[in-house]
């Protein structure tokens, strides 16, 4: 009898053993998603942080520098991208790094992507505009302009601005 209450007592005492390590393995991997969504964010924040400093350098005429930021500013949001496909504020980011290399083609993808998410996104409405500009299809940017009227935002102002110059 002594034997068999031993033996319940090292089976109860296997199975917990291995309900401990199911939980503690279910747990760190909980954590390590966690950890992904912190890198996204990390990628994200530190992109724009460039490409606001990209924009300072490029009001001060150095747009070669602006550029690296630009550059560097694309390749942490292509990271972040990679966890959060459907986030609108990246997809207009990706299209404006890739407008100031020049890849306007590229550009207007991400702006589009973003736009069948989030149609009144200022920031990608306000650039896509800009890029229509830049490629000369001003009734596309009168478009863009027209989705803005009544936004009462900067971004308006700024693409009126721009589209006035042409």
């Amino acid at each position: 009898m002594a034997a068999d209450q031993q033996l319940l007592n090292m089976i109860k005492k296997f199975i917990c053993t291995i309900i401990f390590c199911l939980l503690a393995q279910t747990s760190f991997a909980a954590g390590d998603s966690g950890s992904d969504s912190d890198n996204y964010l990390e990628q994200y924040k530190a992109a724009k942080n460039l490409i606001k400093r990209g924009k300072k350098l490029e009001l001060k005429g150095k747009n070669e520098l602006a550029l690296k930021r630009y550059n560097l500013a694309h390749k942490k949001l292509l990271e972040a991208h990679k966890v959060e496909r459907r986030n609108p504020d990246i997809l207009n980011y990706l299209g404006f790094t890739l407008r100031k290399a020049g890849k306007y083609e590229q550009a207007e993808k991400y702006y589009l992507q973003g736009l069948e998410i989030k149609p009144d996104h200022n920031g990608i409405n306000e650039y896509l505009g800009e890029l229509y500009v830049k490629t000369q299809r001003m009734d596309l940017a009168i478009e863009r302009l027209a989705v803005l009227k009544n936004c009462k935002c900067e971004e308006y102002d700024e693409l009126a601005e721009v589209i006035n110059k042409k």
